[in-house]
């Protein structure tokens, strides 16, 4: 069982979460609450990487990693490192392909709030900010937790994205998507069945107890009938 692989996918679908909880929250505010015509655009591209292949999407950051494009050069004048098979760059085409699993189901849940308490709170003499965090954010705990949960489980099955950026360098690059396949074109099944067998239970795991919070959270917030 290769425990390395294991690790490593869980640290990038941990710092995968991270970056995009501190992007896609403000992308999903503009989201729901912009009024911008074109905003339809944007929502394209944010969606583009549902549908777009992976091994496509990848070679595409993979340009833009290059050495010759501005980023590239930026990043390895700055760092002295490249960024292409790196374990930053796995995280940054990473975050690029599970955008959409993050900011969807949050715009969702920012769009389905009431305006009214947002306009009460206004008039109440509370800025944006603090209405975003003490009305809005409060009321859309259950599409964060679902757009958290959906990009941590999407990270964790990541190929295509992964095999183009990143490679397969064991201990910085090869996670346990190209572990197991690595496991069967070596017709190593019992390794492959090993490593799938602990993501499975890991994935339904984690999905069950975040499912279930997220329950507990709908129901905290349905108002009580009184008999």
């Amino acid at each position: 069982m290769d425990w390395t692989a294991i690790l490593l996918t869980l640290r990038l679908a941990l710092v995968v979460c991270l970056i995009l909880l501190a992007v896609g929250l403000p992308i999903a505010y503009w989201v729901a609450f912009s009024r911008w015509r074109l905003k339809f655009l944007v929502e394209a591209v944010v969606a583009l990487p549902l549908v777009m292949p992976p091994t496509v999407l990848g070679f595409y950051v993979l340009l833009a990693m290059g050495p010759r494009s501005p980023l590239g050069r930026f990043y390895q004048t700055s760092t002295g490192h490249t960024l292409p098979f790196t374990f930053t760059g796995l995280a940054l085409a990473s975050v690029l392909y599970s955008l959409p699993f993050m900011v969807q189901p949050i715009a969702s849940s920012f769009a389905s709030v009431d305006r009214r308490l947002i306009a009460a709170s206004s008039v109440l003499g509370a800025g944006k900010l603090r209405t975003f965090f003490r009305v809005v954010l409060p009321l859309s705990i259950g599409g964060l937790i679902t757009g958290i949960v959906l990009s941590f489980a999407h990270t964790l099955g990541e190929f295509g994205v992964v095999l183009m950026v990143g490679g397969n360098i064991p201990g910085v690059t090869r996670t346990v998507s190209i572990s197991i396949y690595d496991s069967v074109q070596a017709l190593n099944y019992s390794a492959a069945s090993q490593t799938s067998l602990v993501l499975l239970v890991f994935s339904l795991l984690v999905l069950t107890i975040v499912y279930g919070m997220n329950r507990r959270v709908w129901t905290a917030w349905q108002p009580k009938v009184s008999k």
